[in-house]
């Protein structure tokens, strides 16, 4: 069974002592044998910190290098985050493919790279607001996902999450209805049962993103394939985020 997956991007805010405040209070604030899976993913340069002073918290980076160790001035490794304590990396979020210029081949050779290291992916995928407006939304995501996700073996793939966070929903104040959003998880994992089986398909981890509250998470999490979220900027106070929290836990699948 999928458990829920609530999962905090800090992207590039906070400085050393917010963070692991920030930390502190989430982890404070989360129940004992909950259902649901949380973590949470500062910027690079306050891992170390968030992970020494609470370490029984899920913690992530926000990218990492395709490359292993050597002459790549500013990247950061594998290898690195592991030795940190790091747990799992988010790959291809649509800023980094917008702003930065990743193609999807390149969050491929990532992800492999995360996985042959032993972290987790999550690996984002979304379509501009012109291009959901030209009805290319499913032709643009599963594109997103053949790509970015080809040459996984069936055990890597189940080690993997997808996060379908439509890019105009993205710190806008806009999301997607959850019928709308429901739409493309299923697109997605049915796209999973073809490339690999029905049963892989029913195992792997869907997220929703894209302006994810308190208010809206509930219904959005009721939806069949929506198993969790990946959340901006209500990940970064901790009341809203553990408030995203609860309203996973009545959805959750142990």
């Amino acid at each position: 069974m999928r458990r829920t997956l609530i999962a905090g991007n800090w992207k590039m805010n906070l400085n050393r002592a917010q963070a692991i405040e920030l930390a502190r209070s989430i982890a404070g604030g989360l129940r004992e044998n909950s259902s649901v899976e949380v973590a949470v993913f500062p910027p690079a340069v306050y891992l170390d910190a968030v992970i020494a002073a609470h370490p029984g918290l899920t913690v992530g980076a926000q990218n990492v290098s395709e490359n292993g160790d050597g002459a790549f001035t500013g990247e950061i490794s594998c290898a690195m985050l592991r030795d940190l304590g790091a747990v799992a990396v988010i790959l291809g979020h649509s800023e980094r493919r917008t702003l930065m210029g990743e193609s999807s081949q390149q969050v491929n050779r990532k992800t492999i790279a995360a996985l042959n290291a032993g972290l987790t992916p999550i690996v984002c995928v979304g379509e501009l607001l012109e291009q959901r407006q030209a009805g290319l939304t499913d032709e643009v995501v599963l594109e997103q996902c053949r790509t970015s996700l080809a040459g996984l073996a069936t055990e890597q793939m189940e080690r993997t999450v997808i996060a379908y966070e439509p890019v105009w929903a993205i710190g806008t104040g806009h999301v997607a209805t959850p019928a709308q959003a429901e739409q493309v998880h299923a697109a997605i994992r049915q796209w999973l049962a073809g490339a690999f089986s029905p049963s892989t398909a029913a195992r792997i981890r869907i997220l929703y993103g894209g302006s994810v509250k308190p208010d809206n998470a509930a219904e959005l999490l009721s939806q069949e394939n929506i198993d969790g979220a990946l959340v901006g900027g209500a990940s970064l106070k901790a009341d809203s985020f553990l408030g995203i929290v609860r309203a996973a836990e009545p959805q959750a699948v142990a």
